[in-house]
């Protein structure tokens, strides 16, 4: 692990930067212990050569004492426990801090977004949402930030269903420092999740980062009232972009919150009314995920662990998918049939199936979920090997 944290503090390495040298090098040890010539061919600068020959030994203590209480995790991209869902998108995290059960991020999660200064219409609409989707089955996955974020949190906590919490801060810097204690909660009962080491500050430029990771933990994000300016609008490209469903809900035309929404319901997202409208979208993915958390954990058929806990979260699961659907489904064979094992745009993919976009984005993810398929940086996708059975 002191490998892990020596390289996650090497000034100007990045997360970004981490993977890059990680694939150029090997494993984190090689990376750590390698030649000044070798890093540099790995891309990295002189500042981030030091770093990793000679580490702030003050921080890494930081990062340790962390560490050291049962429930604060350092999840990377090389461990089995790193969500499969954000693996796979672009400029996914070399790792993830996380306070609370790391096994909660495998769970089927609707992300609920919005503006920071709500109407009490779009606050309430936050709540009801939040609070009928987690008792379909889904995770709420949301920002912390004051408005639809914190709403959606609480109202999933009241409702006694986990919720899951990505913050733009280290995992120990709490903001807005006014859900501290929402903060402790969610820990508690879920996940508050960052890619951001301890000590780190709220800083602007952190919070599009934390966006992506919000949505690619997701089936789907909903927006419940947003600006024309409003941060849940990045949200919601980057969910498209990475090929999750959006969501928006409309309201009224002299409602300036609205106006965020209209724009997405132009733009593509699902006009939402009720629950229903996500639940129908998202159940058969949701299914699928759901049960790869259960082969994940070893969870027998009467909830029982193989290490013997109770995994509430791995029996929640919406719906339920038992085949390959690349063998029963025919509407998956078009899709399969027009996938090949050179990367296509997933435009391509979708003109050569004939298969309509909003459907397409679901299917490619169960496939993925199932290994069948890779979704590649730049929205392309191929084959993973094995050919259709």
């Amino acid at each position: 692990m002191r490998d892990w944290l020596v390289a996650l503090r090497a000034p100007g390495l990045g997360q970004q930067g981490l993977r890059r040298a990680l694939e150029a090098v090997g494993d984190i040890e090689s990376l750590v212990k390698a030649d000044a010539k070798t890093l540099r061919r790995a891309g990295l600068d002189d500042d981030a050569i030091e770093g990793l020959r000679r580490p702030d030994e003050a921080l890494l203590a930081r990062d340790e004492r962390w560490l050291a209480y049962d429930d604060h995790h350092l999840v990377t991209c090389v461990d089995e426990d790193y969500p499969p869902l954000l693996r796979n998108i672009p400029s996914a995290p070399a790792a993830l801090w996380i306070a609370g059960d790391p096994a909660v991020l495998w769970t089927p999660q609707v992300a609920i977004v919005g503006s920071r200064n709500p109407t009490r219409g779009g606050l309430e609409h936050a709540s009801d949402f939040a609070a009928t989707l987690a008792a379909s089955g889904f995770t709420i996955t949301s920002g912390l930030a004051a408005g639809i974020d914190i709403t959606a949190h609480r109202a999933a906590l009241e409702a006694g269903t986990p919720t899951i919490a990505v913050m733009g801060t280290g995992p120990d810097v709490v903001y807005p420092a006014t859900h501290r204690e929402d903060a402790a909660r969610i820990a508690s009962a879920g996940a508050v999740v960052t890619d951001f080491p301890p000590g780190t500050p709220a800083k602007p430029s952190h919070f599009p980062g934390r966006n992506r990771i919000i949505s690619g933990l997701s089936l789907g994000v909903l927006v419940v009232e947003a600006g024309m300016k409003s941060g849940s609008l990045i949200t919601a490209r980057l969910a498209a972009e990475q090929g999750r469903e959006v969501f928006a809900l409309p309201g009224s035309l002299h409602n300036p919150m609205a106006k965020g929404c209209h724009r997405l319901i132009k733009q593509g997202a699902r006009l939402t009314e009720a629950t229903e409208d996500i639940v129908e979208a998202l159940a058969p993915v949701a299914a699928e995920l759901a049960m790869a958390l259960e082969a994940r954990l070893g969870t027998s058929r009467d909830g029982e662990t193989a290490g013997g806990g109770n995994r509430r979260d791995a029996g929640r699961r919406p719906g339920t998918v038992q085949n390959d659907p690349v063998e029963t489904d025919p509407e998956y064979r078009r899709l399969w049939a027009a996938i090949s094992h050179d990367p296509a745009t997933i435009d391509r993919v979708i003109e050569v199936s004939g298969l309509p976009a909003r459907e397409v984005s679901s299917m490619l993810l169960m496939l993925e979920l199932r290994d069948r398929v890779e979704l590649l940086p730049g929205g392309r996708v191929c084959r993973k090997g094995g050919t259709a059975p």
